[in-house]
């Protein structure tokens, strides 16, 4: 059995090519950067840069876990349309199977959604 007859031999080049040509992309990107761009610190260069302006303060910053909390809510509820809607436009010719499904879906969410009340991450502080 030659290699070319192999039902999966193009599958195996097709992941050898997959790998090499990103690989050889980046090897020559790593020598151009080592051949004709040499490094030049400066100190202007190494300076921290926050939109054109000088930095001033501390750049380590308290944020507020809350906002990020709330965000995260905001997207696991908001995506939930995303998956109901397709399910709503054909309610009424889905078995019983798919309505037990968004049934568990929904149970679910509503359990995450007591879940997130009772610890109180939907309070504004």
């Amino acid at each position: 059995m030659t290699p070319a007859a192999h039902p999966y031999a193009f599958l195996a080049l097709f992941l050898a090519i997959a790998i090499a040509f990103p690989l050889a992309l980046l090897l020559v990107a790593r020598a151009w950067a080592l051949l004709f761009q040499r490094a030049k610190p400066s100190p202007l260069k190494n300076a921290v840069y926050e939109c054109g302006l000088p930095p001033s303060g501390d750049s380590w910053i308290q944020f507020k876990a809350h906002y990020y909390l709330c965000a995260i809510l905001f997207l696991i509820f908001d995506v939930e349309v995303v998956f109901l809607l397709p399910l709503a436009t054909v309610f009424t010719g889905l078995p019983a199977a798919a309505l037990l499904a968004i049934l568990a879906f929904i149970l679910l969410l509503a359990e995450g959604l007591v879940w997130a009340w009772s610890k109180g991450c939907l309070e504004w502080k």
